[in-house]
């Protein structure tokens, strides 16, 4: 294997054996082996699940793979191959480097020893030293930063305080290859800003495989992505466009729509209608998706003069989003909404009508079919860091809670900021007032 490959998965198949009931399992470790030995065709008493179903991809070396898919897609089989925990049944994954994996919580910590006991035990598994993990031993309990927990047994600790200590000896192993598996969800919001600290600076050099229900996280982390459903590979390719697909397929009703990225739920849709009106086509592509009964036929964005934005934005200005729609049917109770994305597709804001009581009165009345209608969203633009984002659009009718898709545009629209302050961050704050007090 070249070595700026760190893993290369080839033809990959991972097929579990399901039993109805334990007298089953015993059954086939006796019965077929006695009717080979007397010439009979052979009875199976499982069912096969299939985890994986052939697939293939290579990770470069310095890579950050994200991998997104509903639970049960495969993706923590995938994992476990790669780390070399379980073995594959047909095809092959060839690693090329020290694995270090953060996957089950509790996964190689042995419960009765105390944290400190632990250290040692899964850093000896992951190919240190003793003397390595002397070394080091001061720098991983400050990283977990346990407290007085670290010399009582590990089945005492809390879920934060088991993924604390694990994360810790993980990042302090000198690995290859880090492997990530939803672990940080359990976090506290300070430690979790402290691993994706690390996990940043380590993928300068690094190889990161890390799976999040998350797509936010995925986009603002990883340099590609895949998309698994049912043991598949559905798509490989950069995490927008994973993360884009993925949501036009979760609306589809191609994947479990119970897993989306909670950042999208201000304009994202649960469920497609179960009868169509004649003449009505549902739109699936890379760029929109949707029912078809609204379709959304232009989005501009205006100045407080009503003219179309022409030049980039500052930010604190008041704009209007003018969207140009045509109900092909009645929508009795319309949301129309919007996101804007950076350029790596990190969701920065978005609102919808729904969210906006005042201005969820003024869509209190049907769209009405055939009948033109344009939806005006005002708003004080924020101040953003320079650079180019995209604005996505999306007609739904329902609640926030329940409600369907009819028409949603990942990219209507390219804006420009070039704010005129020192932007820190996803967003900026201009100061109306500076105040100096002394005594």
């Amino acid at each position: 294997m070249s070595s700026e490959i760190a893993v290369r998965i080839k033809n990959l198949s991972k097929c579990y054996q399901l039993y109805d009931k334990p007298s089953d399992r015993l059954k086939q470790s006796i019965v077929p082996n006695l009717q080979r030995l007397f010439g009979k065709n052979t009875k199976s008493y499982y069912r096969q699940f299939w985890a994986l179903n052939d697939i293939s991809f290579e990770i470069k070396r310095g890579e950050t793979l994200g991998i997104i898919g509903r639970n049960g897609s495969g993706k923590s089989t995938l994992l476990q191959l790669i780390c070399g925990t379980l073995n594959p049944t047909r095809g092959s994954v060839e690693v090329n480097g020290r694995v270090a994996a953060l996957l089950e919580l509790g996964s190689g910590f042995n419960p009765e020893f105390s944290g400190r006991e632990n250290i040692y035990h899964n850093a000896s598994i992951l190919g240190l030293s003793t003397e390595q993990i002397k070394k080091r031993f001061e720098k991983i309990v400050e990283f977990a930063d346990i407290g007085n927990f670290l010399d009582q047994p590990v089945k005492t600790y809390s879920s934060g305080m088991l993924v604390r200590l694990a994360f810790a000896v993980i990042a302090h192993v000198d690995a290859d290859i880090l492997v990530i598996d939803e672990a940080l969800a359990v976090g506290d919001v300070f430690f979790v800003q402290k691993c994706m600290r690390f996990l940043r600076d380590f993928t300068q050099d690094g190889t990161l495989i890390f799976v999040s229900h998350d797509t936010a996280s995925v986009v603002g982390l990883c340099s590609n992505a895949i998309l698994l459903n049912q043991g598949q590979l559905l798509k490989i390719g950069s995490p927008k466009d994973v993360s884009d697909f993925y949501l036009s397929q979760l609306h589809k009703g191609l994947v479990d729509a119970t897993v989306i990225s909670d950042a999208a739920t201000a304009v994202s849709a649960s469920e497609t209608p179960g009868a169509e009106d004649p003449g009505i086509e549902d739109r699936y592509t890379e760029s929109e998706f949707g029912t078809g009964r609204v379709q959304v036929q232009s989005v501009k964005l205006l100045n407080a003069d009503g003219l179309e934005v022409v030049t980039p934005l500052v930010g604190g200005e008041r704009v209007t989003l003018m969207v140009t729609l045509m109900p092909k049917a009645e929508i009795a109770l319309p949301i129309v909404g919007f996101l804007v994305r950076d350029r790596l597709g990190q969701i920065v804001f978005g609102s919808n009508t729904f969210s906006n009581t005042s201005a969820q009165e003024k869509l209190s009345q049907p769209f009405q079919k055939n009948k033109l209608t344009r939806v005006c969203l005002d708003f004080i633009a924020p101040v953003l860091q320079v650079g180019d984002y995209s604005l996505g659009v999306a007609v739904a009718e329902g609640t926030q809670a329940e409600h369907i898709q009819h028409h949603w545009i990942h990219d209507a629209l390219v804006l420009k900021f070039r704010p005129e302050v020192w932007c820190a961050g996803l967003l900026g704050v201009q100061l109306d007032k500076i105040t100096i007090l002394t005594e």
